[in-house]
């Protein structure tokens, strides 16, 4: 059996190159994000990348903390695929807002279940689709259009990646993967569309010990594993919140 445990997070990504397509699963916040692999890759310094994420990071929905905004600070994107690219604060636009404004960026931006669905298609083997989605809005630009039962669709074509880092609770050492809460966004997904998928999960365990009810990706689209050996602080944070509100 191949073994698909990475001591660090250095380690698993050290291989990645210049020009590298990345899918980061995330949403909005730090549940589901893979903040180890992102700090990681901004220390390995690979530049020209593509990014395809749900955000383009430090949106300033939630916490701040180190998510895939710190590659834009570093200098190391040169594309991003995004439903949510810029700031939720005009006042307070995020490195990659400024660096798409600035022409230095590439943006390709998305509705959030078109995005979906184009990764998922990459999984799946779907080389394109059809959507009504976008049309006649700008998102039609340069993109086929057939009329379905009267309805205007957008020929969508599926999306796949060089790497998927991917934010799990528990792996067992086959790379079977069980998430937990809003881990189970846009992870499970891009772990089937790419060409190596790295898994950054709280637990790793024996083959046999996860339930197989439970199992959402099988280990045969997982190909690296690194569990957090440290408190990241998010879930302390929750738990200080929920408790000043209930001593209220």
């Amino acid at each position: 059996m191949v073994n698909k445990i990475f001591e660090t997070f250095d380690e698993a990504v050290k291989d990645v190159p210049d020009g590298a397509v990345i899918m980061i699963g995330n949403f909005a916040g730090p549940g589901g994000t893979p903040f180890y692999l992102i700090q990681a890759l901004r220390r390995q310094g690979a530049k020209n990348l593509t990014i395809i994420a749900n955000t383009a990071g430090g949106i300033g929905l939630t916490l701040d903390y180190d998510d895939h905004r710190i590659l834009f600070e570093n200098r190391q994107v040169k594309k991003v695929i995004a439903s949510f690219p810029f700031s939720t604060s005009a006042s307070r636009p995020s490195p990659a807002e400024k660096q798409i404004l600035a022409g230095e960026v590439e943006l390709e931006i998305l509705p959030q279940g078109t995005l979906a669905e184009r990764i998922r298609a990459g999984g799946a083997g779907i080389p394109a689709f059809y959507t009504p989605t976008g049309a006649g809005t700008v998102i039609e630009k340069g993109k086929e259009v057939r009329v379905f039962d009267g309805r205007p669709c957008l020929l969508e074509k599926a999306l796949r990646a060089d790497y998927a880092f991917v934010r799990a609770f528990k792996a067992d050492v086959m790379g079977n993967l069980v998430y937990r809460g809003t881990q189970r966004q846009f992870n499970p997904i891009m772990a089937t569309a790419a060409k190596t998928t790295i898994a950054e999960v709280d637990r790793i365990v024996d083959a046999g010990d996860l339930d197989p009810d439970a199992v959402v990706t099988p280990g045969i689209f997982v190909h690296r594993i690194v569990q957090v050996k440290e408190d990241p602080g998010f879930p302390r944070h929750l738990e200080r919140s929920f408790q000043v509100k209930r001593a209220k």
